[in-house]
């Protein structure tokens, strides 16, 4: 559930800077004890990580996507992410992304738009009024985070570039950099990194294009310097270091959907009555809180948002379609 709160409080008033954000773990065969093992390593690690960029983001409030939850510390935003480019382990990006070159950077839009085009990600930036909202986001290997992210709806971005009919999907494209990937030598996925969502999830207003976190751009392990953000889906939906959209007429096949299709459906819509072929969904242990003491919490369908988009699925069987 999202929830309005007064819009005249800062940013920096919701919590103290100590806290933030996320991304990708789970080899192919792992199974259940090394998600438990990957819990155990949040607990015990040490930080080297850049846990902010220092360059500030000129962004509004906007109460309407706000949740209420404690956000996590900025520390574990940094440095327990999924981003597999990098490396499987939860610390890997932070360890190994620092190399990552993000400037100069431009994003291709390509396929069934009338106006394709290559854009510089400052013109990016300056293609809406930013915003800075608090979503939750869940991992399908049962952790969660509350993150306050910088960016504007991925519809401004659509709005844009006038789909044509034919176009039925958004797809993603992560970069590839050999040279500062690591991640990319191994055989765990096939690359680039591909997402996509239908164009109606695209649209909806929760879809945020993202260009920062906690008032700052996006440390590179969190997907500098601009990524996608779909609160309700499980958190490897949203493509980070983007640089290609396309926009296309036929469900693309997605990296996960092409590596392991039994695990990880095209929706992966958040579903606590969906069981992972390997563990349940049914509960979630929120990053942050205690490590692996904390006590476990319900997942909520659609991860809190059943309300604002339950309705894209009307009359789907959301079990199938996982």
């Amino acid at each position: 559930m999202l929830i309005r709160r007064p819009g005249d409080i800062a940013p920096s008033e919701i919590t103290a800077q100590s806290v933030y954000q996320d991304r990708r773990r789970l080899m192919l065969q792992a199974g259940a004890a090394a998600a438990a093992m990957g819990l155990a390593g949040w607990t015990n690690r040490q930080a080297f990580a850049q846990t902010t960029t220092g360059e500030k983001l000129v962004a509004t409030r906007n109460p309407q996507f706000v949740v209420m939850d404690k956000l996590t510390p900025v520390k574990d935003v940094t440095t327990y992410n999924n981003f597999y480019e990098f490396g499987t382990d939860k610390g890997d990006p932070a360890d190994n992304a620092g190399r990552f070159k993000t400037k100069p950077w431009t994003v291709a839009i390509e396929g069934e738009v009338k106006k394709p085009m290559t854009i510089g990600l400052d013109d990016l930036r300056k293609m809406a009024p930013m915003e800075e909202r608090v979503y939750r986001l869940r991992c399908v290997e049962g952790w969660s985070m509350v993150i306050p992210w910088v960016g504007f709806s991925l519809s401004e971005l659509i709005k844009r570039v006038e789909p044509t009919g034919n176009a039925k999907f958004v797809e993603f494209v992560t970069a590839t950099q050999p040279e500062t990937m690591p991640g990319l030598r191994s055989r765990v996925l096939e690359w680039p990194y591909v997402e996509a969502l239908r164009m109606d999830e695209a649209m909806h207003p929760l879809a945020l294009l993202t260009f920062g976190v906690y008032g700052e751009t996006l440390p590179n392990q969190n997907g500098a310097p601009v990524r996608i953000v779909a609160p309700w889906k499980y958190g490897f939906k949203s493509g980070k270091s983007l640089v290609k959209i396309r926009f296309v007429e036929k469900q693309p096949v997605t990296s996960w959907i092409k590596a392991a299709s039994s695990e990880y459906g095209f929706y992966a819509n958040v579903n606590p009555d969906v069981p992972h072929p390997r563990w349940s969904q049914a509960t979630e242990r929120r990053i942050g809180e205690d490590g692996l003491f904390s006590p476990k919490r319900k997942t909520l369908p659609f991860n809190g948002y059943a309300d604002q988009v339950a309705s894209l699925y009307a009359g789907m069987d959301l079990k199938k379609n996982y």
